[in-house]
């Protein structure tokens, strides 16, 4: 290779060189993420019989029962002896913490604890609607249901008095009296999370529900007395 093709090699490297830094720079941090992936996936796995790793473990029996400080293959001697698994529960204790039972029966349980706090870390949103001035009595009660199912959703509602022109520098005891008047149309009992007052695009209030007032409104259903029953008049024939 002559001197002016190795001169052109050269420089079309240097040219190419930041690209070819990024290029190797974003597959090492491709593959730091996917080792890290494998790790986290590696470290959650539940250990059973001969995966489990440590030599000793504190062992429970089916009912929850602490059948002490054994040794693994003990342990896992005494779960075939059942028909059972012996399933690393607490990997993280000293030592750790196993359980006979069956796997099947673990697994369900685990996924039902999940669902449960999946079910309990319901994010709460505050959803919003805008009303107008000149809002006809349709519009308002649809919009008054909706605010209803975001409410019964456990969502706070942010209402928007939408004012314009005008609309402005009407009375604030006037407009106060509008927003009231739709709140009075939302048939969920609410309580007011944020009290009325000016925003930029006019007034606003904020509503959530109000569970208190749910649960006595239940509790002070009236029960049905049972009305006794009138007893059947007797003839004359049953008196004689």
């Amino acid at each position: 290779m002559d001197h002016e093709a190795k001169m052109y090699s050269i420089f079309a490297i240097l040219i190419h060189y930041p690209y070819l830094v990024n290029i190797a720079q974003m597959w090492y941090d491709f593959d730091i993420r996917k080792k890290s992936v494998k790790r986290n996936t590696v470290s959650t796995k539940v250990r059973i019989n001969e995966n489990i790793m440590a030599p000793e473990l504190r062992v429970m029996d089916q009912d929850g029962g602490n059948l002490g400080i054994i040794s693994r293959e003990a342990a896992i001697e005494q779960a075939r002896d059942a028909g059972l698994d012996l399933i690393e529960i607490s990997p993280k204790a000293t030592p750790p913490v196993a359980k006979i039972t069956d796997y099947g029966k673990f697994q369900y349980e685990q996924k039902k604890k999940q669902r449960e706090i999946k079910a309990k870390s319901h994010i709460t949103e505050t959803k919003t609607v805008q009303v107008k001035i000149g809002t006809g009595d349709h519009d308002l009660n649809l919009k008054a249901k909706r605010v209803a199912n975001w409410l019964g959703g456990g969502h706070r509602v942010r209402i928007d008095l939408f004012l314009w022109g005008r609309y402005k520098y009407m009375e604030q005891s006037f407009l106060k009296e509008r927003l009231e008047r739709f709140l009075k149309l939302i048939p969920e009992n609410y309580k007011i999370a944020d009290e009325i007052k000016k925003s930029p695009k006019g007034m606003t209030v904020t509503v959530e529900r109000d569970k208190a007032s749910n649960k006595s409104a239940a509790a002070e259903e009236p029960k049905k007395e049972s009305e006794p029953k009138e007893q059947p008049k007797k003839t004359d024939n049953e008196n004689k």
